[in-house]
Formats: C-alpha cells, sequence, structure tokens
C-alpha cells in the first residue's frame, strides 16, 4: 500500500511535468538544441517500453523488440518499421543497451525499493 501511495503522488508530480518536457521537446526541436531533445526522445522512448510494450524502463522499444524478435509480433513489426529508416538499428540498439540490462540485472536494481 505505501508503495501504492508514493507511486500514485510521483506519477501526478510527473505527469504534468512530462506533458511540459513534451512542449519543451517540440520547441527545441525547431530551434536548434538537438541534444536536448535527443535525450527527452530517449526518455520517452524509455517510457514507452516500460508501460506499454513491458519492458524494462531502462531499455528503449528497438533494444527491446530484438531481445523479443522470436517470440513476439509486435517486435518483427518494430524491427521492420526501423529497418527502412537504418538497416540494423534494432541489433545495435540491443548490442549497445544489453550490457546496462545484464548490469541492472545482476545488481538487483529492477526489484521494489519501496517496501
Amino acid at each position: 500500500m505505501k508503495e501504492w501511495i508514493v507511486g500514485f503522488g510521483l506519477m501526478c508530480l510527473i505527469v504534468p511535468l512530462a506533458v511540459f518536457g513534451y512542449l519543451l521537446i517540440v520547441v527545441f526541436g525547431f530551434t536548434g538544441r538537438r541534444h536536448r531533445v535527443r535525450a527527452g526522445v530517449r526518455a520517452m522512448d524509455h517510457f514507452v517500453n516500460a508501460t506499454v510494450f513491458n519492458g524494462y524502463a531502462w531499455e528503449s522499444v528497438s533494444s527491446h523488440a530484438w531481445r523479443e524478435r522470436d517470440n513476439k509480433k509486435w517486435a518483427k513489426r518494430v524491427i521492420a518499421f526501423t529497418d527502412y529508416f537504418q538497416l540494423d538499428h534494432c541489433r545495435r540498439a540491443n548490442k549497445r543497451e544489453q550490457p546496462i540490462i545484464d548490469l541492472v540485472l545482476q545488481k538487483g536494481l529492477e526489484k521494489q525499493t519501496i517496501k
């Protein structure tokens, strides 16, 4: 119950900030602050992976799709879509992110912290 209350409170604070962050991404995308846009889009990518695709919060949709390419239909579609823009994008993303995933799982950082 304590985790639920803290999580709900954080969500109430973070969601409005996330909407504000999205608006900043749009503004910075037009004004040339590309590094900030790139960081924001990566964070949104991880958010979508964790919430929509039931993946790890520290992994992109592309890397997750590569890991699940033999098990999930959506993963094959993501790979085909990203290959249209950059060949082997998902494989490269997974190669870059898999050591982070392994480290987080090894250290147990995915486990519940508020009990």
